[in-house]
């Protein structure tokens, strides 16, 4: 049978909610038995207020996921702690959120599901509800699931000379402040984060020797050390050493001419330094068709690519597309391992 994708519903406040039912809704084929992680009742007043025709059948958390049925979103039930209103965060349901990744979680880790797909939930929420450690979804993840180091990677498909081919952009360092950066960017740090893509593009997208694109991290990649010396001190040996071990790295280039498609043909992966080197280039060529991927966890995670969106919470107007991108991303990397 087609795997199991627990799709969490993210911010009850945000577009997560309805993005679930308006992709039921859509009559769109979908890759997987998706099962939906949350309040029943929300989604239902919510289905009411986008006049969608929905059935949302509760099922216990033993109970077989079923075959993918048009306008049918079964859910794995999780109480709101207060109501929620579209539009207006409340940080009183920031332990449903977090509850809802929990259910996820342990259903991927028991073998009920084979993927999960996250809706986006908001950070200050989750921090002004009593967790003031928050991260994000992937550090989540990864403290969750008991591993020391996991990798942000975001994908979407781009044209190059040679065809369209998937443009994926992987992140050295993530969430930090921009001043942090340079002092993150570590040979033990890019050893973990370089072996972790090569092995995850093997594991999951059958890339069997995957060509991996390096960033420097200074202004053409430190110009031999004249605008800084991370290139020549840290990233240049430790590319060097892991090419000694098999991997095809090239780099490290200047992020602002590597992201053309004529640098990007045949490269199955880029290595940016930090959260906004890489990812403003692919969410301009691939937003609302990207999917966001958590490399190095023992469980498949994907989500969108885009926030809660507020503004367009209960309208009807957001775009499903970044939803029906991580459900078939991680429907694919569910198979790949024999899900």
């Amino acid at each position: 049978m087609a795997p199991v994708l627990a799709l969490t519903t993210g911010e009850p406040a945000g577009i997560g909610p309805e993005l679930a039912l308006m992709l039921v809704a859509s009559r769109v084929p979908l890759a997987g038995r998706v099962v939906a992680i949350g309040d029943p009742d929300l989604l239902a007043q919510r289905a009411r207020r986008l006049g969608l025709d929905i059935e949302l059948p509760v099922l216990a958390r033993r109970d077989e996921v079923p075959a993918q049925r048009p306008g049918v979103l079964p859910v794995w039930p999780v109480t709101l702690r207060a109501p929620a209103t579209a539009g207006m965060l409340d940080a009183a349901n920031a332990g449903y959120v977090l509850e809802t990744l929990d259910v996820a979680i342990a259903a991927c880790r028991d073998g009920r599901a084979q993927a999960m797909v996250t809706a986006p939930l908001h950070k200050g929420v989750i921090i002004e509800g009593g967790h003031p450690d928050f991260t994000g979804h992937t550090e989540y993840l990864r403290d969750a699931c008991g591993v020391e180091d996991v990798v942000m990677m975001l994908a979407t498909r781009l044209a190059t000379p040679s065809g369209d081919q998937a443009l994926r952009v992987a992140l050295a360092s993530v969430h930090l402040p921009l001043r942090e950066v340079a002092d993150a960017i570590t040979d033990a740090g890019l050893t973990r984060v370089l072996r972790i893509l090569d092995g995850d593009l093997k594991r999951y997208f059958a890339v069997a020797a995957p060509r991996i694109a390096v960033c420097g991290l200074n202004p053409h990649a430190g110009e031999n050390g004249h605008l800084g010396r991370e290139e020549l001190e840290v990233i240049i040996p430790t590319l060097e050493r892991l090419r000694c071990e098999g991997l095809r790295l090239d780099g490290p280039l200047p992020a602002d001419t590597l992201f053309t498609p004529r640098h990007l043909d045949g490269i199955d992966a880029v290595l940016a330094m930090y959260h906004d080197q890489g990812l403003p280039v692919l969410k301009y060529a691939g937003f609302g068709r990207a999917a966001n991927i958590t490399l190095g966890l023992p469980i498949v995670r994907t989500s969108v690519d885009h926030g809660t969106a507020l503004d367009l919470a209960g309208t009807g107007r957001a775009d499903i597309g970044s939803l029906g991108v991580a459900l078939e991303v991680a429907a694919e990397m569910a198979r790949a391992v024999g899900h």
